[in-house]
């Protein structure tokens, strides 16, 4: 698919026809879609996976706009962040979770980091859920909110004005400066410590979410579990990882 799409991408920049433009847009579908199914659809009425890919298709057509194939970038690298940045501009502008529940959220991150340091284990999700006054219903429903929150992880914001996003400080490689490198492999060793902490399970469903590119109800179907159970565990690994995560930023700082 990509070698193909790079061509109509190729084609349509050589000659921006309406006839190349449909071709590309036809060609670029199973990609918008398969970043829209890694989304946990949100219960807004304006958030069907309908909306969605409507929107994704938005961002391939400004990618599409905007692509110069003599700058060297792949057209599948240059729309997926087109795509994925029009998802989360759309997203938040439906104000996706309440106020009340991100609180909830980040209460649940520093409930975590809390129980880990008094059991000196693994806290499992009936002891985050009693600490936190719920039922483990409510705190499942709880993950399932980090999982959509944080399904688009690296375009979330930082710090306590929260107006820098993760994505913004990955260096860029022509800027990079000797220190930033070291902090920066130093910051991903330490993210794959623990992620090596992680269950079996819960390690397996990272790369099939992450590094495989599969789907919520790919995964749910190849491990014999539902699709939400799925968006539970994902939320649980992200809420267990930024919390260790801020814990050793602060420390740090």
């Amino acid at each position: 698919m990509a070698h193909d799409l790079q061509r109509l991408a190729e084609e349509h920049a050589a000659n921006p026809t309406p006839e190349n433009r449909e071709a590309v847009v036809i060609a670029a579908v199973p990609l918008v879609r398969s970043l829209v199914g890694r989304i946990s659809v949100p219960d807004h009425m304006l958030a069907t996976r309908e909306d969605l890919e409507n929107v994704g298709l938005l961002g391939l057509l400004q990618a599409l706009d905007n692509y110069d194939p003599e700058r060297g970038t792949p057209f599948v690298s240059f729309a997926y962040g087109r795509i994925r940045g029009a998802l989360v501009d759309y997203l938040r502008s439906i104000d996706v979770l309440p106020r009340e529940r991100r609180r909830r959220l980040a209460e649940a991150q520093r409930a975590v980091e809390t129980l880990r340091q008094m059991l000196g284990a693994e806290p499992d999700d009936q002891d985050v859920a009693d600490y936190l006054g719920l039922s483990i219903a409510e705190y499942h429903k709880l993950l399932t909110d980090a999982q959509r929150r944080f399904a688009l992880s690296l375009h979330d914001t930082t710090g306590s004005d929260g107006d820098q996003a993760v994505l913004d400080t990955i260096p860029n490689d022509e800027a990079l400066q000797a220190f930033e490198q070291v902090d920066r492999e130093s910051l991903q060793d330490y993210l794959a410590t623990l992620i090596q902490e992680l269950t079996e399970r819960e390690q397996n469903i990272l790369a099939l979410y992450y590094y495989e590119n599969l789907t919520l109800r790919e995964i749910a179907q190849l491990l014999g579990l539902t699709e939400a159970r799925i968006s539970q565990i994902l939320g649980k690994i992200l809420v267990t990882l930024r919390g260790r995560l801020t814990s050793t930023r602060s420390f740090a700082a």
